[in-house]
């Protein structure tokens, strides 16, 4: 039976949320009857950013990635070497297909990238230019030919390391641009910035919150909302590398969760000393203090069976395994946005270089959906052919059954016209609307 020796605080189930629709609601009206304007004066408001124009021209792109630091740009580059090689392995594993079901009757599909794609890369606490590679490179990768990419300035400057990421991922447009109004003028189009037929890529609540109302009127990756991270341990666990991981994920916002569910008391004990005694110099205290303080679990369980089945009830987004058999738990579990096996796995490397997505689903989402990955970035659409004038006539008696037992005459006639043409069946209502004229129809 599950015990808990820390337990998250109840979270009011409002939580500013209707303020935080209410607000982006006005913002998306906004842009949509005001266009750049609207787009201007939102990104100075919130943002204290106007410049002459959001979008980078290629020598202010190239004037950017020469104050990366070289060190720095072989590693988005290598990084994005990863994330390109797991994106291209995904792709070939989508196959398209032709099946003769029935002499002479063909089915199909195939898979058409989306035309034009937004990618949101937040910046706010932390550049997260990893982002660029899970959305843009990924999207080319899947063929899409127009990849826009929107991140906003940090403290009133260019964010380098970014625009080299987004620039290095095949980005066709480079706005320097946050917030609800990137994504906004993304999705409706103004007169500087295209409108796009889907969005990827994280974000704030503010961010989530215009994916969801736009969604429909444009495709989105998912619906995200802050991080998590569980870890499942056994006695044999280091509850140092423990704490250190946890803190990896908590850092991300002061309202992500991480949790930890053992079977040693003695483990669970001593990460949450070792938790105390790393916020002492961890320079991002201020953030992972709070969400560890707030949303932090831990829980000890009788077996490692136990672990497993609790850990599908959270549906994390993260979920490590740090057991003496790590791989176990790819039978026993179902529901995560991914999972890192082993101590030498952590999630920080699906975060950053690894070459995975990091985009993947929070609040119980797991339990329907993945992550973002290539196949997001595609259509995949289906085509008939009907060769056989005998299979067309037969499919038309079908047809013409099943959709008189519905009482969709049209649908029936449209059937057993074929069975007219083919299978040289006499129907009235043929005679009737060919006024006793035999036609070639």
């Amino acid at each position: 039976m599950a015990r808990y020796l820390k337990q998250a605080k109840p979270v009011s189930a409002a939580q500013n949320s209707s303020q935080v629709s209410s607000i982006v609601q006005n913002v998306i009206d906004d842009i949509r009857n005001n266009g750049d304007t609207a787009v201007r004066m939102y990104s100075e408001r919130f943002d204290k950013w106007s410049p002459a124009s959001f979008r980078l021209s290629q020598q202010q792109i190239d004037e950017a990635i020469a104050k990366v630091p070289e060190q720095t740009r072989k590693d988005i580059q290598e990084a994005q070497s990863n994330v390109e090689k797991f994106a291209r392995a995904q792709l070939r594993s989508i196959t398209e297909f032709e099946v003769e079901i029935s002499p002479g009757v063909y089915l199909g599909q195939k898979n058409l990238p989306i035309a034009t794609v937004g990618a949101y890369i937040p910046g706010g606490n932390y550049p997260l230019l990893a982002s660029a590679h899970m959305s843009i490179l990924t999207a080319k990768v899947a063929g899409v030919k127009r990849a826009i990419g929107c991140t906003p300035p940090i403290a009133g400057q260019m964010p380098n390391a970014t625009i080299a990421a987004m620039h290095f991922a095949g980005a066709d447009e480079i706005h320097i641009l946050g917030g609800v109004q990137a994504v906004a003028g993304m999705a409706v189009g103004t007169e500087t910035i295209p409108k796009v037929d889907f969005l990827a890529g994280p974000g704030n609540a503010f961010v989530a919150e215009a994916k969801r109302q736009l969604f429909g009127e444009i495709g989105i990756d998912l619906f995200a909302g802050p991080t998590e991270v569980l870890i499942v341990a056994d006695d044999a666990a280091d509850p140092f590398a423990i704490a250190t991981d946890l803190l990896s994920q908590a850092e991300h916002g002061v309202d992500s969760p991480a949790v930890l569910i053992t079977t040693s008391t003695t483990v669970a004990e001593q990460t949450m000393q070792y938790i105390d005694k790393q916020l002492r110099s961890l320079e991002t205290a201020a953030i992972a203090s709070i969400s560890w303080k707030n949303f932090g679990e831990v829980i000890v369980v009788s077996d490692l069976d136990e672990a497993y089945v609790l850990a599908d009830e959270y549906a994390h987004e993260h979920v490590q395994i740090l057991t003496r058999n790590p791989r176990e738990a790819l039978e026993k579990m179902n529901y995560y946005g991914a999972i890192f096996l082993g101590e030498k796995t952590c999630v920080s490397y699906g975060d950053k270089v690894i070459g995975t997505n990091h985009v993947l689903p929070t609040k119980k989402a797991a339990r329907y959906t993945g992550g973002l990955w290539v196949g997001k970035f595609l259509r995949t659409v289906i085509y008939q052919e009907v060769t056989s004038g005998e299979a067309s006539g037969k499919l038309g008696q079908l047809c013409g059954r099943a959709a008189r037992a519905e009482n969709f005459e049209g649908h029936a006639r449209s059937g057993y016209l074929r069975a007219h043409k083919y299978l040289k069946e006499e129907y009235n209502w043929i005679k009737d609307g060919l006024s006793g004229e035999r036609h070639n129809l």
